[in-house]
């Protein structure tokens, strides 16, 4: 099952600037659960936004530079080559950005998404999706907290 995680302001805003524009510290822990263990896959521009690979996953990158190469990355230059990659894992997981989200829902069966209630200034978007192809099958609000400066919902989405 290929799974989009994600989170998104009210307007689909992901970030600005290769950053995201909110800190909340559950929704990095429960990404940290949900991926640990599997194949995650992004562009280069993600994964160049950590500050080093995240521990105990796969990172799949892909790019259209045809020399690009980072250490702890399989690089690639389409979502079919990343897809092609991942040999036993039951569920890879897409996680950014924008356009490569936008190229994962043609392929994604589960979306996972952190709506972050709020409006930001943003120059990266999680792409439209329809209510026709996908059910919210489960969603779970967090209020603020002195932790958390946005309440935010996890949304589990199905494709129907």
């Amino acid at each position: 099952m290929i799974t989009i995680i994600a989170a998104a302001g009210e307007n689909n805003e992901l970030g600005k600037d290769n950053e995201l524009v909110w800190h909340l510290p559950d929704d990095f822990k429960r990404f940290k659960q949900i991926t640990t263990g599997h194949h995650i896959i992004m562009g280069r521009k993600t994964f160049e936004s950590f500050p080093k690979p995240l521990p105990n996953r796969t990172h799949i990158v892909i790019t259209r530079n045809t020399d690009y190469k980072k250490e702890g990355a399989l690089v690639v230059h389409s979502l079919k080559a990343a897809l092609e990659k991942i040999t036993g894992d039951p569920q890879p997981f897409i996680i950014g950005g924008g356009e490569i989200y936008k190229l994962g829902l043609e392929v994604a069966q589960k979306i996972e998404l952190t709506r972050v209630h709020g409006t930001f200034e943003a120059d990266a978007f999680f792409p439209k999706f329809s209510k026709d192809n996908w059910q919210l099958v489960d969603s779970v609000f967090h209020d603020t907290d002195e932790r958390h400066q946005y309440a935010f919902t996890y949304e589990t989405w199905l494709r129907k």
